[in-house]
């Protein structure tokens, strides 16, 4: 049963998923107090608790404690409320390339009551619009460097009626700065309940109809109780580090929710992209890195001998699987622990992962405690060991979409589908094998794309690679492998059989790629994951 909402604008809960096609949620070890607003705790109460002076933000050129933090987030929130007549409940959209001031509009927005939709930068006015309409969003704060798609977005919407621009820049010479500066630095947030809706997650992969995932105040600090204290041990002495859109639920974990719970700091810089990431650690002395596997190979590219990451005692790797060959380079550059995880937008973040004390390639590792994982069948019974199937998985986060059909799909006898393939181990042990619709069957075979793609990888010649199955009379699908080249080695037939003889050496060898397509680079998503849908051959 949730508890009261201090939503007077009701449209979240009123579009909650019914309770019958909700996941089971394990909240054992989870307690928090009925009424909790997930600002309030990421800003005034860590200065309640002492951390006032400590740096809370870098970014911009400079740093902020969280006593900055915390009055500059309540002087937006006053404007929230008495300029732009924001309600408790309803949704604010945030457009902005990772700095603080999007934290601090997130904070703001979320002390005052609002269910927060973090938004990409790259998107275009038709994309924000489909955004705006599912969500029914009635508030924008943008980046005044990214006004114009957002402008010609709210001129043809019904629902958008204030849009205020912010200053990303540190200048604080923007409406929503100028307004700010009025006001007074105490603020009495909104006292949302800890099952009110905080925040709508769209998922990365969507097309059409957009998917938005919904996440309690609660959620956000369930993540940070969880995976962060578990796994990674955030202590406050933390800065962390990385590249994933803060507009993602991978990003927002991991570089704003995990350092402000306990304390820590988060660098928050728009310049961070994969191959100057090792100059930014060597220059902030980060110890935690967020971000995916293909900006890990960025980095070993970009790494040269005199590289000084002896302040990092983790790198996380999530978004898509991690191919042992990128591990072991890692491993043999850095001597650093790896830590590969999977987590998914409808589960908010890690749910499974290796440890400190436990990491290997090619492995996922275990599940987050608090989590429940098995692999099953198509007719939903549970896998013996060693035998691929379907990943579910049940915890104290899970999924809700906002009024959707496909909340069916995900969600079954309580499980969340996460559309993974999976096999699990004698020992326990989660080994992803590929996502369910990137199994290829060829003549019979079951092919898991990504066990060809990291045999591909472990070639010198190969920088990155993509497997997708490609239509074939005979054979029903054949493996193809899309493969970007380092410098010095040429695209010819003499290469393709190299590769093939390789993968053929490497792994069983029907699993080789028939076909091997050189390209100059490979479609990729915000976050970096590789677009493999955007490879494959149309086979209708």
């Amino acid at each position: 049963m949730l508890g009261p909402s201090a939503h007077v604008d009701t449209f979240t809960r009123d579009n909650l998923p019914p309770e019958e096609m909700q996941p089971d949620f394990l909240l054992d070890g989870f307690d928090y107090p009925e009424r909790l607003n997930v600002g309030v705790e990421l800003t005034d109460r860590m200065v309640e608790r002492g951390f006032g002076d400590r740096t809370a933000l870098i970014g911009n050129g400079r740093r902020r404690t969280y006593k900055e933090l915390s009055d500059w987030t309540n002087r937006l929130a006053h404007v929230l409320v008495e300029d732009l007549k924001l309600k408790p409940g309803n949704r604010v959209l945030i457009r902005s390339a990772n700095n603080p001031a999007m934290v601090a509009a997130w904070l703001a927005a979320t002390k005052a009551g609002a269910v927060v939709v973090n938004t990409m930068p790259m998107l275009r006015a038709g994309e924000l619009s489909k955004i705006v309409d599912k969500a029914e969003i009635t508030h924008a704060l943008c980046d005044t460097r990214l006004m114009e798609e957002m402008v010609t977005c709210a001129k043809g919407s019904k629902f958008l009626k204030s849009v205020v621009g912010f200053d990303g820049t540190s200048n604080h010479d923007a409406e929503l700065d100028r307004l700010a500066l009025e006001k007074p630095v105490t603020f009495e947030a909104v006292d949302t309940g800890r099952d009110d809706v905080a925040l709508l997650g769209f998922t990365s992969g969507t097309t059409g109809n957009p998917k938005a995932t919904m996440h309690f105040h609660r959620d956000l600090l369930i993540i940070a109780d969880g995976y962060a204290k578990e796994v990674l041990n955030v202590v406050p002495d933390d800065i962390f580090i990385g590249s994933p859109p803060l507009a993602f639920t991978f990003g927002l974990g991991g570089l704003a929710v995990f350092p402000l719970r306990f304390g820590a700091t988060a660098t928050l810089l728009e310049t961070a992209s994969p191959p100057n990431m090792i100059e930014i650690i060597e220059k902030y002395r980060a110890t935690v890195c967020f971000t995916a596997p293909t900006a890990y190979r960025a980095m070993l590219r970009a790494m040269d001998e005199g590289a000084d990451l002896s302040s990092l005692r983790a790198a996380v790797s999530a978004g898509e699987t991690l191919p042992g060959p990128v591990y072991d380079e890692w491993m043999k550059k850095t001597g650093k622990p790896m830590l590969d995880g999977i987590g998914a937008t409808e589960m908010l973040h890690i749910f499974i992962t290796n440890r400190f004390d436990d990491h290997k390639p090619a492995c996922t590792g275990k599940p987050v405690t608090g989590y429940e994982v098995k692999v099953l069948d198509n007719d939903g019974n549970e896998q013996p060991a060693g035998e691929p199937g379907r990943l579910a998985v049940r915890g104290p986060t899970g999924c809700r979409y906002l009024a959707d059909d496909r909340q069916a799909d995900y969600v079954e006898n309580g499980w969340n589908i996460t559309g993974d393939t999976f096999v699990v181990d004698d020992e326990g042990y989660l080994h992803f094998a590929a996502r369910n619709d990137d199994m290829i069957v060829s003549s019979g075979y079951n092919i898991a794309g990504p066990e060809v793609e990291a045999a591909l990888l472990a070639h010198e010649a190969v920088v990155e690679c993509a497997v997708v199955g490609a239509p074939d009379e005979e054979r029903g699908a054949i493996v193809e492998a899309h493969v970007v080249l380092a410098e010095g080695f040429k695209d010819d037939a003499l290469m393709v059989k190299t590769l093939q003889d390789h993968v053929k050496s490497t792994i069983a060898p029907y699993k080789y790629p028939r076909s091997v397509v050189f390209c100059e680079s490979l479609p990729k998503t915000q976050t970096g994951k590789i677009q493999r849908f955007r490879l494959r051959k149309d086979t209708a």
